[in-house]
């Protein structure tokens, strides 16, 4: 019975129809927390942040991305990676919908692994759209890896591409936490407060050495996990 159960799911997890219905309902609660979550001072402003470094590479936590996609002020400058599994297709149907193009692959576990997947393919076309001034956003934890804690692919691509890295968190007042989630799924709610944080530009050089890359891995872990402790402390303050 349970068999027939996960094999129906499957089924219906891989239907056109249900991804496109899903996609949209998805779409319009998160366009509505987003709305109704008001921004606390302190916030920090994406667009003067990244003012003379365009384009640029915006690195965000599994599980905390959601509300993401409306916070780009040119959402068609903007393109997401997103994984080629049936159940990433919701994902990227929202991204779509919200103006932001996609770009399917994925970067693997370990170093080396970036090439299996699709994820050389992916690792070009993000850096083609970097060359024609796109801006890219990426996870920067690996799926199912360690979470909160930089892969190689994003520092890869900010060597490939020489653009910088922006570690990006955004947080809300009310929120469910998904524990049983292996990133913690933070599913943000609506009627709270909001707060965005930026982590500095974190550039890798072209001639970058394994240790360098290392290195910058670490920066990004570093600020990233600063920017999301900063964001949570921000709408834990009433003033």
């Amino acid at each position: 019975m349970k068999s027939a159960v996960r094999r129906f799911g499957k089924r219906l997890l891989a239907s056109d129809s249900f991804q496109s219905v899903a996609a949209a309902v998805v779409f319009w609660a998160l366009r509505l927390i987003f709305k109704t979550n008001r921004f606390v001072r302190g916030s920090d402003d994406l667009v003067a942040h990244v003012d003379g470094k365009l384009p640029v590479i915006i690195a965000l936590w599994h599980g905390q991305q959601l509300l993401t996609p409306f916070i780009y002020p040119e959402n068609d400058k903007v393109a997401a990676l997103v994984s080629k599994s049936d159940d990433a297709e919701i994902n990227a149907r929202v991204l779509q919908r919200a103006g932001v193009n996609v770009i399917r692959g994925s970067g693997g576990r370990e170093r080396g692994q970036i090439q299996q997947k699709g994820g050389v393919r992916a690792l070009r076309a993000m850096a083609g759209a970097l060359e024609r001034g796109t801006n890219i956003v990426i996870i920067a934890d690996i799926s199912k890896g360690t979470p909160r804690e930089a892969g190689e692919g994003i520092v890869t691509l900010a060597k490939l591409s020489g653009r910088p890295i922006i570690p990006l968190a955004i947080a809300t007042s009310r929120h469910h936490i998904v524990e049983k989630s292996w990133d913690k799924t933070t599913i943000n709610l609506p009627f709270g407060r909001a707060c965005l944080k930026l982590g500095e530009p974190i550039y890798v050089s072209r001639d970058a050495s394994d240790v360098e890359v290392q290195d910058c891995r670490q920066q990004v872990t570093d600020q990233l996990n600063r920017a999301t402790d900063s964001a949570y402390l921000a709408v834990r303050n009433k003033a």
